[in-house]
């Protein structure tokens, strides 16, 4: 999709803060994080959400990226949170498929995002 800033992020046509990159999907620092670590993996193709016919090898891959994420970060030893928002009403604010990846902290569901709040 010509307009989607995550399809320019992920093919490198606008540079980001890089964690992970792969031939399916490419990990960037979230531009408002809202933990220490909150790196969003998305996936080079364009899909609206993860509920937009997503192959089941993208998923993998995506879940790989996180694997990926999670390990360069070392959220991996801690722990972390996964989060797909699907839709305007669950908070999705840019409409191409993408996993938030969030830790360094004590996460709660406390606050108006919900996910990235510490104790």
């Amino acid at each position: 999709m010509s307009d989607c800033i995550f399809c320019k992020i992920a093919n490198h046509e606008i540079e980001s803060d890089y964690v992970y990159e792969d031939d399916q999907v490419t990990a960037f620092r979230d531009m408002n994080p809202l933990a220490p670590v909150h790196v969003l993996v998305v996936p080079k193709r364009h899909y609206a959400n993860l509920v937009d016919g997503v192959p089941a090898e993208t998923l993998a891959a995506l879940v790989h990226g996180v694997d990926e994420v999670a390990k360069a970060t070392g959220v991996d030893k801690t722990g972390f949170r996964v989060i797909a928002n699907t839709g305007d009403d669950a908070g999705q604010t840019v409409h191409h498929l993408h996993l938030h990846v969030l830790g360094g902290r004590k996460l709660t569901d406390e606050g108006p995002e919900g996910a990235g709040h510490a104790e």
